[in-house]
Parts: C-alpha cells; sequence; structure tokens
C-alpha cells in the first residue's frame, strides 16, 4: 500500500471511528455519564447513516422512528421469550424492521420524495398507536416493558465492554454502507436520485432499487433501536416519537447528506454541544444554540460540516491569489 493509499485509509470514518473508540474508554473509566453519552451517540451514528442511505437513493423518510421502535420491541420480546442473549436478537429486530421496511416500500416506492415522507411519519404513529392498544398485553401499553441489558451491570467494567461491542457494530454498519455506495447498487441509487428517467432509459429497475434501500435502511435503523433499548433497559412507545425520526435527518444535514461521513460528523458534533450545554446547565437554551448552528451550517455550508475544508482551502487559494495579485500590481506601478 502506498503512503497516498495510506492516508486514503486513515481519513475513512472506520478509522476514525476506531481511533476515538480506543481512546474514549480510559478517559471516561471514571465517568459513566460520559461513557453512557458515548455509547448512545454511536447508536445514533448507525441509525442516521440507516436514513442517509435511503435519503441516497432520493426518498425521504419523516417516520423512521417506525421502524428504530419496531426493532426495539421485536428483539426486547424475543430476548424476554427465549432467554437469547440480545446480542442475537437484536438482529432478528432489524429483520423485522426490514420487513416493514419492505411493505411500506412496495406499496409507496413511487411515490416522489416527500410524499413517501409523509406516509413513513403516518406508519411512525399507526405503529405506535397499535403498540399502546391492540399490542398493550405485550408491549405494556404506554408504561413500557423492561428489556433485558447487552451485559449484566454484575460483570466488572459492564459498560466498558457494552461500549467496545457497539463500536465494533457500529464499525461494521459502516463498512457495510460504504461497500454498498461505491458497489454497482450505489451506482444505480445515485443515477436514480439524480434523474429517474435518465436512470429507466439506461436500464436500471427504479422500483427494485429503491425497494432495496428502503429495506437495508428498515434493516439498519431496527438494528440501531434495539442497541438503544437493550442498552437502556427499557422501552416504551415512545420510541417512536416525532424527534426520535427528526434527529437522524438534522444529524445528516448538518453533516453532510449523501456522504458516508456525514452522518457521522453531524452526530458527533451535534452530541458534544447538546451534551456540553447541558452539562453547562444550559436547558431551553440548548434548543436556540442547535437552532442556530442548523441555521448557520444550511445557509453557508449547504453540503454540510463535511465539505468545511474543502471550503475553507478554497478560501485560502483565493486569499493568496488575491495577495499575490495586488503585489504584482504594486510592483508593476498599477
Amino acid at each position: 500500500m502506498n503512503a497516498e493509499r495510506f492516508i486514503e485509509e486513515l481519513k475513512s470514518p472506520a478509522v476514525l471511528i476506531t481511533i476515538i473508540a480506543i481512546l474514549i474508554p480510559p478517559l471516561t473509566s471514571m465517568n459513566p455519564y460520559l461513557l453512557n453519552v458515548f455509547i448512545i451517540m454511536l447508536v445514533f451514528i448507525i441509525f442516521s447513516s440507516a436514513w442517509n442511505l435511503l435519503a441516497y437513493s432520493g426518498q425521504g423518510s419523516l417516520g423512521h422512528a417506525a421502524f428504530f421502535g419496531i426493532g426495539g420491541y421485536i428483539s426486547t420480546l424475543a430476548a424476554v421469550a427465549t432467554g437469547i442473549t440480545p446480542y442475537i436478537t437484536i438482529f432478528l429486530g432489524g429483520a423485522v424492521a426490514a420487513v416493514a421496511g419492505f411493505l411500506i416500500g412496495l406499496t409507496c416506492v413511487r411515490l416522489r420524495e416527500w410524499f413517501l415522507a409523509m406516509v413513513t411519519f403516518g406508519f411512525a404513529i399507526i405503529v405506535q398507536t397499535i403498540t399502546v392498544s391492540i399490542l398493550a398485553q405485550f408491549t405494556g401499553g404506554w408504561d413500557g416493558i423492561a428489556s433485558p441489558r447487552l451485559l449484566p451491570s454484575s460483570i466488572p467494567n459492564y459498560l466498558t465492554y457494552e461500549y467496545y461491542s457497539v463500536v465494533a457494530i457500529t464499525i461494521g454498519v459502516i463498512l457495510f454502507i460504504r461497500y454498498i455506495i461505491h458497489s454497482r447498487i450505489g451506482i444505480a441509487l445515485a443515477a436514480i436520485r439524480e434523474n429517474e428517467r435518465e436512470a429507466q432509459a439506461a436500464g436500471i429497475n427504479l422500483a427494485k432499487y429503491k425497494l432495496l434501500a428502503f429495506c437495508l435502511s428498515a434493516y439498519i435503523a431496527g438494528l440501531a433501536g434495539a442497541l438503544e433499548i437493550h442498552h437502556f433497559g427499557y422501552i416504551t412507545p415512545e420510541i417512536f416519537g416525532i424527534d426520535i425520526s427528526f434527529w437522524p435527518v438534522i444529524y445528516t444535514i448538518l453533516g453532510g447528506l449523501g456522504t458516508i461521513a456525514g452522518p457521522i460528523i453531524g452526530t458527533i458534533v451535534l452530541t458534544g454541544v447538546w451534551d456540553g450545554l447541558k452539562l453547562a446547565g444550559m436547558t431551553y437554551e440548548r434548543f436556540i444554540i442547535i437552532g442556530l448552528i442548523l441555521i448557520i451550517t444550511v445557509i453557508f455550508l449547504p453540503k454540510g460540516l463535511v465539505s468545511l475544508p474543502e471550503v475553507i482551502k478554497e478560501k485560502v487559494a483565493q486569499w493568496r491569489s488575491g495577495k499575490e495579485g495586488q503585489v504584482k500590481k504594486e510592483e508593476t506601478g498599477g
């Protein structure tokens, strides 16, 4: 591997997360609260990446909490009923969420972006209503039910081990999404996003690839939901809340829509700001500051924070070019 390729690999999101993951536990071993924050941050990196994969295909969702919650509930019910470790049932939760995504996608895959987004928004409300009514005897209604922890708290340093296991799953998901995006599937999804008519004229099956993106996105979202619930040890219908659906949208747009690193950067930055302000004693002020960050980013960095280094480099080049031009002008007496 040559030097340029090695440096390029070091910049990859998976490597970046690995380096951060190795450093965090020693820094937070005396503060379980911070370690909990980082675990939830990793879960939402997975969730945001799932939403971003759907957006990469030109589709929108304002109800991804439905798949997030389905994954959590199915994994919990399976773990309670069978006694199987949550490290196995989380994948079952993702699979059932993928089935739900397939059914929604099958009926709505021909809808345009925001029409589809409204359908998913309504689907999340329907799933929440069913959870607290028809399925209340299994789900506990609004009171919720206890969920087995990923690791029993009786294990020494269980939180650190849990953290590393979530890191491993996060890296696996990111590498999988990276593979998808750089494969023929990713090329087809990008073509559909840019221009559906041209993609169809090129022989791309629109329904097939859009449905595939929906299923993959729902699966990963369900996996993320299962991880969060087994970390907390409890699940309620609030997991289907509007805020849960909006967070991955916010994280992804802030970081950089349609990029692998975007959801990661957006989640890390906003989590740091949000919890940092909380530790500083701010409550409602946090919403104002987060809102301002989003507004400024959308106006001045429409491609997200991931484009910041490129923008800075471009501004520096313009400044140097202008300075050199001024020097030449002075030398020639202009």
